[in-house]
C-alpha cells in the first residue's frame, strides 16, 4: 500500500524497543513516511545511540523520516543555552542517563564529582553537532493523514484549538497537558506523545480500553507515548490502516 506514515512515539533511550519495532514494520518504499515525535532522550541507557539511529536512518530505507521536537530535546537546548537546573537534576528526568550514555561510561553516586554535575548541567557532553541537529527539528508535521505533534494542540480564547501553524508560541506543542484537548478535540486526527497513555482518559479510548498502558485513541486523537524508557514499550502506528506495532 503507497502513501502510508508510520508514526512512533516518544523512545527515551531505548535503542532495544526502538530496533525492535523497527523490525516489524513492512518494507518500506519511496512513498512512506516515518514520523517520529520527538523525546529521543533521558531516562532509557542509550540515548546518543537512539540520536544516532535516527539521525542516519534516511540513510537506510527508502521512506522519508521526519524527526519532531520533544520537550527533553527542547528543555536540553534551554539548559545548554541559559541554564536549567530544575530539569536537569530531577532523577526522574533521567538526564544523567543522557550524558553517561555520551561520555562512555556510568559514574556511580560516589564518583558523581562537582566537575561532571557541571557537565551535565549545561550539557556539555552532547556533540555539537548533536545540538546543530536539536535545533532543527521542526515542531510538527501533517501529511494527508494526519497533524503530528509531540504533545498537542493549544486552544484560543473561545474554546477552539490551534492548528499548529497558528500557535504563535510553538515550544507549547511541546509541552501542553490539555484535558480540553485530550477529551473535546474534533477536526483532523492528531497524533501526539509526552502524556502517558495510562494517564489519560481511559474511558474515551477505543483501543483495547481494558489496557491503560496500550495505545490511547480518542475521537480525533490518537496518544502513543506508552512508556519506553520508563518502564513501558514502543509504539509505532501506520497511518491510514490504523495498524499498530510494538515493542513488547
Amino acid at each position: 500500500m503507497a502513501g502510508r506514515t508510520f508514526v512512533t512515539g516518544d523512545i527515551h533511550g531505548d535503542l532495544h524497543a526502538l530496533l525492535r519495532v523497527m523490525g516489524k514494520l513492512p518494507e518500506l518504499d519511496q512513498s512512506d513516511t516515518l514520523v517520529f515525535l520527538g523525546d529521543y532522550v533521558d531516562r532509557g541507557p542509550n540515548s546518543a545511540q537512539v540520536v544516532d539511529h535516527v539521525r542516519n536512518l534516511s540513510k537506510r530505507v527508502a521512506a522519508k523520516v521526519i524527526t519532531l521536537r520533544g520537550n527533553h530535546e527542547d528543555a536540553w537546548l534551554a539548559a545548554i543555552d541559559r541554564g536549567w537546573p530544575e530539569f536537569v537534576i530531577p532523577r526522574s528526568h533521567g538526564c544523567r542517563q543522557a550524558m553517561e550514555s555520551y561520555i562512555g561510561a556510568t559514574a556511580g553516586d560516589d564518583d558523581f564529582d562537582a566537575e561532571l554535575f557541571a557537565v551535565m548541567l549545561r550539557g556539555k557532553f552532547f556533540p555539537s553537532d548533536v545540538v546543530t541537529w536539536m535545533r532543527g527539528l521542526p515542531y510538527y508535521y501533517e501529511d494527508e493523514h494526519a497533524i503530528y505533534v509531540h504533545a498537542g494542540l493549544v486552544s484560543a480564547k473561545d474554546g477552539t484549538f490551534l492548528h499548529p501553524s497558528e500557535t504563535l508560541q510553538k515550544v507549547a506543542l511541546l509541552w501542553v497537558r490539555d484535558q480540553n484537548f485530550f477529551r473535546n478535540y474534533r477536526g483532523k486526527r492528531v497524533v501526539f506523545g509526552h502524556t502517558v497513555t495510562g494517564t489519560l482518559p481511559e474511558e474515551l479510548s477505543s483501543y483495547t480500553p481494558e489496557d491503560p498502558s496500550d495505545m490511547w485513541a480518542g475521537p480525533c486523537t490518537i496518544g502513543i507515548d506508552t512508556g519506553s524508557g520508563k518502564g513501558g514499550f514502543l509504539t509505532t502506528l501506520e497511518l491510514p490502516a490504523l495498524k499498530v506495532y510494538e515493542s513488547r
